[in-house]
C-alpha cells in the first residue's frame, strides 16, 4: 500500500516537471487571442490580429463607463462635486471594489477614480445608476456611445465588464474608444497615468501600475480581467512627437500580457512615421438608428432624417364672439329700424310731427314671441317715443360699417440657427392615435427638456414615428436620457 502511494506521488512530481520544463498550459479555457496598434495621431492601423472577433472585453467596458461620465458632465448634467447615494446593488459587487457601502454618499470624482485606477465594479455601477437612474438605462446610453463612436461591433450589458451573455466588443472597437478618450476628454486622461490616487475612502493603487513603471512613455489606459476574458489591456505610449495605442485581448497572465503589449508598443514606434498630421477624430454623431420588429435580427434599421423644422405654425382659429342679444331686444330693433325707415320716406315736417303726435296719444304696443323665439308684432302697431327712447338706452348703437373679425396671425418659426435641427424618436407605433397619445404624454412628463419643440407624426412602412422636432444636439440628448432614466425608449436623431 505505501509502495503503490509512493509511486502515484512519484508519477504525480513527474507530470508537474514535465508540464513546468515544456511549457504546456493546463488551462482547457484558454481565451481567444486579438491584437491591434494603431498610430494614435492618424488613426493609421500598424498592426492587427482577429481585430473584429466579438469577444469579452471584461474591465476594458469601464473606458466607455468613464467616457459617458465625462459627456455627461460636459453636458451639465452633473458634476465632480455631485454626490451620489450608493444602492445595495452597487454595494453588493464583486471584486475589484472600492469597499463602497449601502446608503453612504460620495463625490463623484471620487467614484471616477475608482472606476479608472482601481477598476472598482462597485464604483462603476454607482456612476451607472447616479448618471441614468438605473445601469440598464445606463447600458443604453453606453451602447447609443458606441455607435456614436463608430464602435460598430460593440454591446455592452453592464457598467463594470463582469461576463454576461452578450456582453462582448473587439480590439478594433477598444482601440477606437481609447483614442476617443485621449483626443476628446484630455483634461481627464492623466487618470490613467496615475500610479495610485485617493478615492475619498482609501488610497487606490493602478492596476497597470506595472507597465507604467516598466515601459518608457505609457501613461495608460485600462486593464481588464475575467475568467472568460483572459487577462486584456489598452495601452498609450508616446516617445517625442509619435504616440501608439496598443489592444491585447486573451493574455494567459498579466505577465505575459504585458509583455505583449510591450512588444506591439515598440513594433507600433518602428512603423510610425516620425512626423504625421494629426488628425483628431470628428465629434460624436448620434442617430436614431435602431433594429425595427419587422427587421430581421441583426438588420440594420432605418435612418430618421430631419432635414429642417416646420417653417409655419398657423395659429388657432379665434374664439367666437358674444351670443346674440335676448329674442325681446332682437325685435325692439327690428320694429325701430322699421319705423326709422318708414319715417325716411315721409316729408321731413310729417315724420317729425307724426312721432309728437304718436308720444303723447298712442299707447305703446307689445310685441308677441312664438314657441321658436321668433317676434311677430301685432297689425298696424307703432313704436312710440317711449319705446323708441327705452331701447336706445339698452340697445347698442348700430356702427356705420361692420367691422371685419381680424385676420389669423401667421407665425413664422425661425429658422433652424444655431443647432436646433435635432430630433427625438419615442417609438413606432401601429395607429396615428397612439403615437399622438405617447407624444402627448411623454410632452407632459419632459415639459423642461421638450419646451418649445413640435411633435410630429410620421408614417412609416411599418408603422406611426412619433417625434419631438426643433431641439439642439444637447437637448435632445438630456431628453432622452431623462426619459431613458423612467424606462422610456427614446432615440435622437439629426438631419441627414
Amino acid at each position: 500500500m505505501d509502495t503503490l502511494g509512493h509511486k502515484s506521488r512519484f508519477g504525480l512530481l513527474v507530470i508537474l516537471l514535465f508540464v513546468t520544463l515544456f511549457g504546456i498550459s493546463i488551462r482547457a479555457d484558454a481565451a481567444p487571442y486579438a491584437a491591434m496598434v494603431i498610430d494614435a495621431r492618424s488613426g493609421e492601423v500598424l498592426h492587427s490580429r482577429n481585430a473584429d472577433t466579438r469577444l469579452h472585453p471584461a474591465s476594458l467596458t469601464k473606458m466607455m463607463t468613464l467616457y459617458v461620465v465625462f459627456d455627461a458632465v460636459r453636458r451639465g448634467e452633473v458634476t465632480m462635486d455631485s454626490k451620489f447615494r450608493i444602492s445595495k446593488h452597487a454595494a453588493s459587487e464583486p471584486p475589484s471594489k472600492l469597499g463602497l457601502q449601502a446608503g453612504q454618499t460620495i463625490a463623484l470624482r471620487y467614484l471616477v477614480r475608482a472606476a479608472a485606477v482601481k477598476s472598482a465594479n462597485d464604483a462603476a455601477t454607482a456612476l451607472a445608476e447616479g448618471i441614468s437612474g438605473s445601469e440598464a438605462a445606463f447600458a443604453r446610453r453606453m451602447n447609443r456611445t458606441a455607435k456614436a463612436l463608430g464602435m460598430t461591433r460593440t454591446t455592452f450589458k453592464n457598467a463594470h465588464g463582469l461576463t454576461e451573455s452578450g456582453h462582448l466588443s473587439t480590439a478594433r472597437d477598444m482601440t477606437t474608444l481609447g483614442r476617443r478618450l485621449f483626443y476628446d476628454y484630455p483634461q481627464y486622461y492623466n487618470l490613467f497615468s496615475r500610479r495610485s490616487t485617493h478615492a475619498g475612502i482609501k488610497e487606490v493603487a493602478n492596476t497597470n501600475r506595472r507597465l507604467l513603471g516598466a515601459y518608457k512613455g505609457a501613461d495608460g489606459i485600462k486593464t481588464g480581467y475575467t475568467r472568460a476574458a483572459g487577462f486584456n489591456l489598452v495601452a498609450s505610449a508616446e516617445r517625442g512627437n509619435e504616440r501608439v495605442i496598443a489592444t491585447v485581448f486573451g493574455g494567459r497572465s498579466s505577465a505575459t500580457r504585458n509583455a505583449k503589449v510591450a512588444e506591439l508598443l515598440d513594433l507600433g514606434f518602428k512603423r510610425a512615421p516620425s512626423r504625421v498630421a494629426v488628425r483628431k477624430p470628428a465629434p460624436p454623431v448620434f442617430t436614431a438608428v435602431e433594429p425595427t420588429k419587422a427587421a430581421p435580427k441583426g438588420a440594420a434599421g432605418k435612418t430618421i432624417r430631419v432635414l429642417r423644422a416646420v417653417k409655419k405654425s398657423p395659429r388657432p382659429i379665434p374664439r367666437p364672439g358674444p351670443k346674440p342679444a335676448e329674442p325681446l331686444l332682437l325685435a325692439m330693433q327690428k320694429n325701430i329700424e322699421q319705423v326709422v325707415a318708414e319715417a325716411a320716406q315721409a316729408p321731413a315736417n310729417t315724420a317729425v310731427e307724426t312721432a309728437v303726435l304718436q308720444a303723447t296719444a298712442e299707447p305703446a304696443p307689445s310685441v308677441i314671441l312664438n314657441e321658436t323665439g321668433s317676434d311677430t308684432p301685432r297689425p298696424k302697431a307703432r313704436i312710440t317715443q317711449k319705446v323708441v327712447l327705452a331701447a336706445a338706452t339698452i340697445l347698442p348703437s348700430k356702427p356705420k360699417t361692420k367691422p371685419k373679425p381680424p385676420e389669423p396671425v401667421i407665425v413664422t418659426r425661425m429658422s433652424t440657427s444655431g443647432g436646433r435641427h435635432w430630433g427625438v424618436n419615442v417609438g413606432r407605433f401601429p395607429s396615428r392615435y397612439k403615437a399622438e397619445r405617447v407624444l402627448l404624454k411623454t410632452a407632459l412628463k419632459e415639459m423642461n427638456t421638450l419646451d418649445g419643440s413640435l411633435r410630429k407624426i410620421v408614417k412609416r412602412k411599418g408603422g406611426f414615428d412619433a417625434n419631438f422636432l426643433g431641439l439642439s444636439e444637447e437637448q435632445a440628448q438630456r431628453a432622452c436620457d431623462r426619459l431613458e432614466a423612467r424606462g422610456s425608449e427614446c432615440n435622437t436623431f439629426r438631419p441627414g
